[in-house]
């Protein structure tokens, strides 16, 4: 029977290691980046550009295609993001009108070809006389040709008739081969996730070492027995000391010898049956706490009652690949038993085991403190079984007087003026829950769970002391009780007990409690200090996993010698390989026209962009006080000769001069220039194209109202700039910022060599579309916040560079999509549906012209415990959003799980051989692993796609749950890997898929349009320990009614990616 459902979800401030954090070559990224490390990463955070109004209003996003402001007459593909552009003659399979139409604002205009060469893209203020940006040689024809009317009526302002209307003409699109789809299954029972297509034989072969130490399967008898506890307590520690008590005092008699694991909460186990079917024990504790100057004890009655035995056999056979479902309960006694020495040694935190003499304790600042420790986890490979060992480290709350405590947190002498009322809130915040131990009484250490603070001061709390309701202050009570003279009669008390009858303790007579894990948000000073503490370098991780192993000694626990399970003391050797980096294409106008990036990064030196796009309108506002009007006009002016240089069409004089402007104005400084701005340029039937923005470094809640205010208010793309990037001015800085500002107003940085070529197999056959999804949730303590999910989509085939995007805010902690399909009744129009995917669908359709015929899925975030349920949801979306567009059209579906909150990092073979490793120490870019340590026999593998900056590089996990797709190991390990060369950011291949990537960075920005400032210390923090990941519920998502729709994105800045 299995009793807890593993979520792998993580939450609060534990942080094993950072992702990428840094600059490389070219244009650096920082893996989920902090917005304080803005310009690399600014100017945008979130992804979509299209919006639906649903009953709700609920979700937003849309198709970057086509440039700003571009309306699409007569139907036909859009053209900034549309495919092949064909200038001069018509393209195949398509009607005469569409040549004729004008090409998008927001991309260079088309240049006629001489001497007929064949199509060519449109972009890049180049020369008439030059060729457009590339030609696409040898392509191969389109197997699948595609045919529809055009649509003779404008565009409909309301999304859902446009909607409704799109998927009519959808059905108009006739497709030549339909593949027989399968039925989405019903349920979990029925449901199996595909095997493994065999192994993956592309690229070099290698040897790496993963953290991962062989355990044998123990031949033991395993039994689980029911613990029932009276009275019941909540505490799992209390449970622990009361089974601790019985064990001593039954073992060698009741117990019939056995050494049992026990969970902490029902569950009890032994290697072999006991002596009963049912028993029950009377245990006397003795409690230390209480402070009436005797040890109170505390008695309860324990039963323990045969549950079942747990079945050995059936994961033998799961391991050797003949059983398909892995015995969950097996896996959990295992696990359990591993768990019972160190939980007992350490504080246990989720999976993982800390303690201040685990490695060198270290300050975080404000009361907080970084304590050391190791994760670890049984798992199911083709190996065998396998123990996942990892370092990690957490913030624990420093065991400080709470006076030294609250002086830490304000940082400041706090007696020297009277708390205001944000300190009092602060204090309340950080204190609430936290246990205490009183020191005015001797050696009686009485312990107290703090519930508030008092809103009076000290000195004016009184209290009852007997029946008659005589009232008696805590200042006099103290000095005649205990003899205690209370210092700080200025401060409040802590409320401590019960909530109801609280009991009132001055600051100064109270100490917290050692070894308090922390696990609300750390702001970002506390998390660059524990990423300091985290990072290591490959090979010091290497020694301190297997130091772990080695102190923790696994062959002397008399747990794992009890149930029989013996572990190795070895890294597993597993074989892997790397994989070769694809070819981008480049604008033929520039020096170099292709490149091969060298160990996952490259340059924009002597290269254009793709598609260049133009930006004829703009203006900058100044909102660093430190940055002089000249500095601000200069800054400007070299980021106008980066764009031309590379690639844009960049006006380098602004439509006004640079402004400065007061932070605590921004949305007053922020409306008044804008209108300023369009009043010259209406007259003359221009837009503003761009907002350059200058930030100061610490900037608080500013650059999440700018965001907010410019896409859900002005309807502008804005580009923000840190004040240290502006003054130094770099011209790496400057090319990074030019990536950004280019693919926000409709252009491409580059292209897959191989998509040109229609080279990219279970892609460039037939039209392919790639979904990118993720759900982010509020971080610990925000217990009412929705959670946010974001869903983008390629809008481009066959190059698959630009994704638009939609986001919505749904139920508190729900991983489940809500909003991919909805139906809905209209008073007009009846039955209506609508949704992220179908949205999505319709717009691939209107910048190509074709339909998807094929669907890739990337999910994000989602842990093993939820697999079930999650595709059984999602997919089922997916498939009545498709057949709403058309009946019977099902195109088939690959839907693979991203995960890259897991604890495997794979090591060189030899750290000293510079062939086989980067220059951070970490293995190469495009590393693959699918065999050893990977699922015993379903289709997973490891990769680890991008260049070490820092610390030791933790590859992706991608699990598939579904394929339809009949992909093999080596086309969607390449697949995946070649994608993370297209991340718009930055010229570094990025450690995730893109779309989840782009997924990620859309949701986060859409929780700015709902909660600006979301950081006690003014500073937004990109959730690097944690990425606000918390347990999340899968349960299936009812109305949506609760949570309050997201702020609508202006139509101008739906088009393009703004997010980036």
């Amino acid at each position: 029977m299995v009793r807890k459902k593993r979520n792998d979800g993580a939450s609060g401030s534990e942080s094993s290691e950072p992702h990428e954090v840094g600059s490389g070559q070219g244009g650096g990224v920082a893996q989920r980046p902090p917005p304080q490390q803005q310009q690399q990463q600014q100017g945008g955070r979130g992804q979509g550009g299209y919006q639906g109004r649903g009953p709700q209003g609920g979700y937003q996003g849309g198709q970057p295609q086509g440039g700003r402001g571009w309306v699409q007459r007569g139907g036909g593909p859009q053209r900034g993001g549309g495919p092949q552009q064909y200038y001069g003659r018509p393209p195949p399979n398509q009607p005469q009108q569409f040549q004729q139409q004008r090409p998008p604002r927001g991309t260079a205009p088309p240049q006629q070809h001489r001497g007929g060469r064949g199509p060519s893209y449109a972009g890049g203020p180049s020369s008439p006389s030059v060729p457009e940006l590339y030609q696409a040689t040898q392509q191969a024809p389109q197997q699948h040709t595609a045919t529809f009317r055009p649509m003779l009526h404008a565009e409909s302002s309301t999304s859902e008739q446009t909607v409704d209307e799109s998927a009519a003409q959808f059905q108009q699109l006739s497709v030549q081969k339909e593949e027989p789809i399968q039925a989405a299954p019903a349920s979990s029972k029925s449901l199996r996730f595909p095997l493994r297509p065999g192994k993956g034989s592309t690229g070099t072969r290698c040897m790496v070492k993963a953290n991962h130490f062989f355990a044998e399967l123990p031949d033991k008898d395993l039994h689980q027995y029911d613990v029932t506890i009276n009275p019941e307590v909540t505490s799992r520690g209390v449970n622990r000391a009361v089974m601790a008590q019985l064990v001593n005092m039954y073992r060698d008699s009741h117990l019939g010898r056995r050494l049992p694991a026990y969970d902490g909460r029902k569950s009890l186990y032994t290697a072999g049956p006991l002596p009963f079917v049912t028993q029950e024990f009377k245990i006397t504790l003795l409690d230390e706490d209480d402070g009436s100057g005797s040890t109170r004890e505390r008695d309860f009655k324990v039963v323990i009652k045969l549950a079942s035995r747990a079945d050995l056999h059936h994961l033998g056979m799961f391991l050797a690949g003949r059983q398909a479902d892995a015995p969950q309960e097996a896996l959990q006694v295992l696990d359990i038993v591993l768990r019972e020495l160190p939980t007992q040694r350490y504080s246990p935190v989720g999976r993982s085991f800390y303690s201040p003499n685990l490695g060198r304790k270290q300050p975080l600042g404000e009361g907080l403190e970084s304590w050391r420790g190791f994760y670890q986890s049984i798992r199911p490979t083709q190996m065998g079984l396998s123990l996942n060992i990892d370092m990690s480290s957490t913030a624990f709350i420093e065991p400080l007087p709470i006076i030294d405590f609250v002086t830490q947190l304000l940082n400041r002498d706090v007696s020297s003026r009277p708390l205001s009322d944000s300190d009092r809130v602060k204090i309340k915040k950080a204190l609430r829950g936290v246990k205490v131990e009183v020191t005015h009484r001797g050696n009686m250490r009485r312990k107290y769970r703090i519930s508030g603070l008092t809103s009076q001061a000290t000195r004016e709390l009184n209290f009852p002391v007997d029946e008659r309701g005589t009232m008696k202050s805590v200042v006099e009570y103290f000095r005649e009780t205990y003899g205690f003279t209370i210092q700080h009669v200025q401060w409040p008390c802590l409320q401590v007990g019960n909530t109801q009858r609280p009991n009132y303790l001055p600051m100064e007579v109270c100490k917290i409690v050692e070894g308090q894990r922390y696990s609300k948000r750390l702001n970002e000073r506390q998390i660059t200090a524990l990423l300091k503490v985290t990072c290591q370098r490959p090979n010091d991780r290497e020694k301190d996993i297997l130091e772990t192993v080695r102190h923790n000694g696994y062959d002397q626990d008399p747990y794992a010698q009890e149930f029989g399970i013996k572990i190795s003391t070895k890294l597993a050797l597993v074989e892997a390989r790397i994989l070769p980096p694809p070819r981008l294409k480049y604008h033929d106008t520039g020096r170099e026209r292709d490149c091969l990036p060298q160990v996952g990064q490259w340059n924009m030196m002597n290269k254009k962009m793709v598609n260049g796009g133009r930006v004829a309108s703009w203006i900058c506002i100044n909102f660093a006080r430190n940055v002089q009007d000249n500095v601000a006009r200069a800054f400007c002016s070299e980021l106008a000769v980066m764009c031309n240089t590379s690639g844009m069409a960049f006006n380098p004089e602004p439509v006004l001069p640079a402004l400065s402007g007061r932070p605590d104005q921004v949305e007053r400084v922020l409306k008044a220039r804008f209108h300023e701005a369009m009043t010259k340029l209406q007259p003359h039937k221009k837009e503003l194209d761009l907002l350059v923005v200058i930030l100061p470094d610490n900037n608080g809640s500013l650059y999440g109202d700018l965001k907010r205010i410019c896409e859900t208010d002005l309807g502008i793309v804005s580009q923000c700039c840190l004040t240290k990037h502006v003054f130094r001015m770099s011209k790496q800085y400057l090319a990074n910022v030019a990536l950004k500002i280019n693919v926000k107003v409709g252009g491409r940085n580059t292209v897959l060599a191989d998509a040109l070529s229609r080279r990219i197999p279970n892609v460039s056959d037939v039209p392919t579309i790639i979904f990118g999804a993720d759900v982010t949730h509020p971080h610990p303590g925000e217990d009412s916040s929705p959670s946010i999910a974001a869903v983008v989509a390629s809008q481009d085939w066959p190059e698959i560079t630009k994704y638009a995007g939609l986001v919505c805010a749904q139920a508190h902690r729900q991983e489940l999509i809500q909003d991919l399909f909805k139906e809905w009744q209209d008073p007009q129009r009846g039955k209506v549906s609508g949704g992220m995917i179908k949205e999505l669908l319709i717009s691939f359709r209107r910048a190509t012209g074709q339909k998807p015929q094929r669907i890739i899925f990337y999910r994000d975030g989602v842990s093993e415990g939820q697999f079930y349920q999650v595709l059984l949801y999602e997919l089922d979306a997916i498939r009545k959003a498709c057949a709403s567009l058309e009946p019977n059209y099902q195109p088939p579906v690959t839907f693979v799980v991203v995960q890259k909150r897991h604890h495997t990092r794979l090591f060189a073979n030899n750290h000293r051989d510079q062939r086989s490793v980067d220059r951070s120490g970490n293995i190469l870019p495009g590393t693959v692993v699918d065999s050893k340590i990977c699922h015993p026999t379903e289709f997973d593998f490891y990769l680890c796609s991008h260049a070490g900056i820092q610390g030791t590089s933790r590859p992706a996990h991608y699990h598939v749950l579904w394929d339809e797709n009949k992909f093999s190991a080596d086309d969607l390990q390449s697949l995946t890997n070649n994608l993370c060369y297209t991340y718009a950011r930055c010229t570094r291949s990025v450690s995730i898929v893109p779309p989840a990537y782009y997924a990620h960075l859309a949701a986060f920005r859409a929780r700015f349009y709902m909660e600006p400032d979301t950081s006690d210390s003014g500073s937004m923090i990109s959730g690097v320990a944690g990425r606000g990941r918390g347990p999340s519920s899968t349960r299936a998502p009812g109305a949506n009614a609760a949570v309050r729709p997201l702020p609508a994105l202006k139509e101008n800045v739906k088009r393009v990616m703004f997010y980036c």
